[in-house]
């Protein structure tokens, strides 16, 4: 009974630090992720003034018009989109080479992901070591109660 119990113990346990290194890998591809795109517009840098069509804390539609003429509006939004307004008309960046997906306000960078991507990667440990300790506390109960079953077995 006692193996048994420890096997399974185990593979929760070891289906938890999966979850924690999946929970790393997320923060680490949001930072990596911001500073590739931001080498990207680096690299080819644009710049126009835009109207904010839509914006929440998590994405801020926009509408510019590149030199050619045309109105781009980048089908995933503005990257860093925190405190713009609907109607607000602002400087962004954008990747002359892909103005329809990379664009950013003027003056913000990668630097804004670090703290996203960090929280992402303390919360998910938080979780899992809580979620740890659970799982210690359950086994150890478990392994008293076989233990005093099997001292008062005749």
């Amino acid at each position: 009974m006692n193996l048994v119990i420890a096997r399974r113990v185990r593979r929760v346990q070891l289906g938890l630090l999966a979850l924690g290194v999946v929970a790393t890998l997320i923060g680490v591809v949001i930072v990596v992720g911001a500073y590739r795109n931001d080498a990207k517009i680096n690299e080819n840098r644009a710049s126009a003034v835009a109207e904010v069509i839509s914006a929440d804390r998590l994405h801020a539609a926009v509408n510019f018009v590149t030199p050619d003429g045309v109105l781009r509006n980048p089908k995933f939004g503005l990257l860093y989109p925190t405190q713009l307004r609907a109607g607000q008309r602002i400087l962004v960046d954008y990747d002359a080479t892909d103005p329809d997906n990379l664009a950013r306000p003027a003056d913000r960078d990668a630097r804004l992901a670090i703290v996203p991507g960090l929280s992402v990667v303390l919360l998910g440990w938080v979780v899992v070591i809580v979620l740890m300790l659970f799982v210690a506390e359950v086994n150890r109960r478990l392994q008293r109660r076989s233990a005093m079953e099997l001292d008062s077995a005749p």
